[in-house]
Formats: structure tokens, sequence, C-alpha cells
């Protein structure tokens, strides 16, 4: 039986060394079939996956099903309707994360040539109706389709329609996730608003920069609770996450319904469907993989509030926040605590549509985007990590440079491309 305690220690066992701090990616595509703009079935997403074992991977199946990838500590996934995402593995540089996505990138492209495919990376459908999206044949997908609904009305978009960016960051105490995750749920509307990719839903403008974060907005066990602003430790979110219903539960190879329980409810022996058998701790991380929330915590924090997009800004949201988390936490979080949580849950509910002209604190989120670019900046040179050429990781900040620069997010600039050229076209990239 675990209690409480455990899953305290199980927080803590997460902390690191402070010269061991670690930064992982993962990051979602878009794969439409070349003649038809239709998004892959599983079959051909099968296909890729047995293309991409020439590269070292290795399959993972359930019911004779390829349905992951995994090398090296990394894995491919497949989302619900069928978009391919890389987990990374945790690496000590930004140098490091942006050569592993560009070599993840260029076999998918490889793959895409291979069979007639276009990647996108955009952070919305463009194009398909949610009814026409072809499915992933696993288990949890088919509970979670029937259950999400319940209680997100824009549920089932998130699991079939959205791409998105995870950032992955570690702590080195309870004190310092404290700080970090604060800092980290503070900022979810300003890289909304700068990577904010996603304004066309079925060929049309939508009226959002940031559709993706909208539907997230509106999504079962989604969106920034207010709690999260409020000096989050580990017991708060234990007691947060334990009286969560359940929404599934894995036991011997199968995935099952629970029944409304909550994870406490799993805990003190109260599912018939498992005749009372008492919840572990492999139980309690399933679980908390099932909290759908823009900011996380596993033995690390996910910040998942970012639109997906290019390489460059797999790139420039990681060196985003490592250079502020890691570089600068102390001078950011400085900012953040004189800002209201009232105006970032105002911000935070605006800025899909608003993007850089939300308001938090009397500035603009592209006033606020500066002054936090700039202390990421001032960080990622303090941690000076340099690659073979002698530039530290401030240069995967130039995307972002641009945008705040410009005052134009790569939503902005597709809505005039789409305006301009008439089709989507351009959102595909090439291979």
């Amino acid at each position: 039986m675990i209690e409480k305690k455990d899953l305290i220690k199980y927080f803590e066992s997460g902390c690191k060394k402070a010269n061991n701090l670690c930064i992982g990616v993962e990051h979602e595509k878009f794969l439409f079939n070349n003649k038809s703009n239709k998004r892959i079935n599983f079959e051909t997403a099968s296909k890729v996956f047995n293309f991409l074992e020439q590269f070292g991977w290795k399959p993972i199946k359930e019911k004779n099903n390829t349905i992951a990838l995994h090398k090296e500590g990394k894995s491919i996934t497949l989302e619900p309707g069928n978009q391919i995402e890389l987990s990374g593995v945790p690496l000590s540089s930004i140098h490091h994360n942006c050569s592993e996505s560009y070599e993840f990138l260029d076999e998918l492209k490889k793959a895409s040539k291979n069979f007639n495919l276009k990647m996108m990376a955009t952070s919305f459908d463009p194009f398909s109706k949610l009814e026409d999206i072809p499915k992933t044949p696993k288990q949890r997908y088919e509970i979670m389709t029937d259950e999400m609904p319940k209680n997100g009305k824009l549920s089932l978009e998130m699991m079939y329609q959205t791409c998105g960016t995870q950032i992955n960051l570690d702590y080195i105490s309870e004190k310092d996730f404290i700080k970090k995750f604060k800092l980290s749920c503070f900022l979810v509307p300003l890289s909304t608003a700068i990577f904010a990719n996603s304004p066309i839903k079925e060929n049309k403008l939508n009226g959002y920069l940031s559709y993706r974060s909208y539907v997230w907005q509106n999504t079962a066990r989604g969106g920034l609770p207010k709690s999260f602003l409020e000096d989050m430790n580990f017991e708060k979110y234990i007691d947060m996450a334990i009286n969560m219903p359940l929404l599934f539960v894995f036991k011997n190879g199968s995935h099952l319904r629970p029944e409304g329980k909550t994870f406490k409810d799993f805990m003190e022996g109260k599912l018939s469907i498992l005749k009372n058998e008492q919840a572990n701790i492999k139980d309690f991380e399933t679980h908390l993989a099932t909290i759908f929330s823009e900011i996380r915590l596993k033995k690390y924090i996910e910040i998942r509030s970012l639109d997906t997009c290019e390489w460059d800004c797999h790139c420039g949201g990681p060196a985003f926040y490592a250079g502020l988390i890691y570089g600068n936490l102390d001078e950011a979080s400085e900012i953040i605590n004189k800002w209201k949580i009232s105006e970032v849950l105002n911000a935070y509910a605006e800025t899909p549509k608003k993007g850089l002209n939300s308001i938090i604190n009397n500035k603009t989120l592209l006033e606020w985007g500066k002054v936090f670019l700039n202390l990421a900046k001032k960080g990622l040179e303090k941690r000076s990590i340099k690659n073979s050429s002698g530039n530290d990781e401030t240069i995967f900040l130039r995307s972002i440079e641009d945008v705040l620069n410009n005052n134009k997010n790569k939503a902005d600039l597709a809505i005039q491309k789409f305006k301009e050229q008439k089709n989507l076209e351009f959102l595909y990239e090439k291979i």
C-alpha cells in the first residue's frame, strides 16, 4: 500500500544536483498524404515506423500493432489522430536538444519523401474535419475518446487535431521546484503569445492566433488552475492529483475503466474492477500522465504551453526557458511576484485571440516578452555552454527575437500569407 508520504518521496527522488540539470524536448508533427491533403491513417503510420527502423529505432507493440519506437532513451509515439511525436532524452544543453530534433526531422523527411507524404509544423490541423481523422488503435485512446468530452467540450479536438511542443526541466529541491513551477505557470500567457501558430481551421481563418491554446483551455483535466499560481508544493500537487478522477487504470497489459473513482480510492483499495487491489507507484505515474494542464509535474517540470513549429523554435522555446529557469530564476521570479494572479488568468483567457497585445500589470506581452528575452539571454550567457564553433546557447533565441522585434508571431505571418496566396500550401515544410 502506498501513502501520501511515498508520493512525496517520489517527487523528492526527482531532485537533481545543481551541476546536472538537463533539458528534454518533445514535439509533435502532422503528416498528410501528398495528393489528397488527408491525414495519414494508422496503416501509413506503421509504414513510416517500419521505414524508421533502418535508423536504429526498435518497435514497441500493442496487440501486434507497432504503436511506438525507441532508441537510446528516446521514443517516437503516435497521438490519437496519428500525429507523430518525438520524446527526446534529457540533455545537458540546447545544442544537443537541437541536434536531436534535427536528426529526427531529417529521418522523418526521408520517410515522408519515400511514401509521398507532406509534413506540417502547425499546431492545429488546418484542413480536416474532426470526424474525418483516422484513429490510432490504442486502448487508452478509445477510453479517452469516450470519457474526455464529458468534462471538456473541445477535448476531442485536442486529441485528434492539435500538435504541441513540450519542454522538460529539472529541479534541485522542493524549494527550487516551487519557484520554477510558479514562474513557468505565470509565463504561460507569454509563451502562448510568442509561439502562437494555429490560426486556421477547416481551410478558414478561425479568429485565433493560437486556436490550440483555446482548445486546451476547453479540454477535460487541462488548462491553468488558479492553485498552480499559488506557490504549489509537492503535497499540494499530490492532493490535487489523488483527488482527481482516474481516466483509466493499466493492469496486465489492459486499460480498464475505473467508473468515476479517484486515485485516492485506488490507494485505499476501493476499485471493484481490480478486486480492491491497491495502487502502487507505477499506477501513480500512469495517473500523472493523464493530467493535461499547461504545466505539469512528474519527476521534472513539464512546460506544455507552446504551439509546435519548425526546427528553429524547437530550439527557441527550450533556450528561452532554460535561460530563465536555469540561468536567471531569481530575477525572473522577482518580476512575476509583482503580478496579480487574476491578471495572469485574464491574460491566459485572452491570449489565444489577442496574442502579444494581451496585458499583464500595465504592459503588453510584447513588452514583457522583450524583458524576459533579455533575462533569458543573460541566463544563457551565464551558462556559457558553447558548441564546436564557439557559439553559446543564445544563438537559439533568434526566432524569438524576430517575433518580438517585428511584433509578429508565426500565426500573424500565416494569416498574412493565407490572405495573399488564398491557399495553404505554404504551411507544408520543404522536404
